[in-house]
């Protein structure tokens, strides 16, 4: 049952690294660096966006097996998101080093495309990590149960439409556009999105955990 106790809060004694999720998490993220580090190399639009589908698919497959097979994990909550980064950034990285080439369905240079592609990944390889982060804070297994510390929270940021919003929107619209003042107003978009979600975390409060005096020796 997916609103279960014992599948929302962590067990310490569950807690390993290598899980089929996790397993699934490595190869996915190997998989999208080799294909967008090739399509960097080769100037190749459609090696790259392989690489973003990759790790589209990927991610959904490794969360989805974490949930099947009841292995989900914080330490694999951690892989996952540090993982989605990485990939995240060898992709669009790629995508600026493009320029000035097409895109696929408009003939507009890419030579602005840094623009947008720096504050999505400001917005997403930092605000948006620290917010992921926080779930260690409460006894819970990942972000995606943050609804019992948070729901306002958590539906901006990891319902599914949350989860979409992030990831999705900003590459879908700017590879079918070419529209790079789209991409930027998508990604200043989430970034105020993000800064109003840190600002409620922070009214919040981070819980911090109890000292533990060591004995004198």
């Amino acid at each position: 049952m997916a609103g279960a106790p014992e599948r929302i809060y962590a067990d310490a004694a569950s807690e390993r690294l290598l899980t089929g999720a996790t397993v699934i998490t490595f190869i996915r993220t190997v998989a999208t660096l080799v294909l967008s580090m090739w399509g960097a190399y080769d100037e190749s639009l459609a090696l790259l966006v392989s690489g973003l589908v990759v790790y589209w698919v990927g991610d959904t497959l490794d969360g989805e097996w974490a949930r099947r097979f009841d292995c989900e994990t914080r330490i694999g909550g951690v892989v996952d998101m540090v993982s989605d980064r990485l990939s995240c950034g060898a992709f669009y990285v790629g995508l600026a080093w493009l320029q000035p080439a097409p895109f696929f369905f408009s003939d507009e240079p890419m030579e602005l495309i840094a623009i947008p592609v720096a504050v999505y990944l400001f917005e997403f390889m930092v605000i948006d990590m620290y917010l992921s982060l926080a779930f260690l804070a409460w006894p819970i297994r990942s972000p995606n149960y943050f609804y019992v510390v948070d729901r306002r929270i958590y539906l901006w940021n990891w319902s599914r439409l949350g989860k979409a919003a992030n990831s999705g929107l900003f590459a879908v619209l700017l590879l079918a556009t070419g529209w790079w003042w789209l991409g930027l107003i998508i990604a200043v978009g989430l970034l105020a999105l993000k800064c109003v979600s840190l600002r409620w975390l922070l009214q919040l409060g981070i819980p911090v955990p109890a000292r533990v005096e060591q004995p004198s020796s």
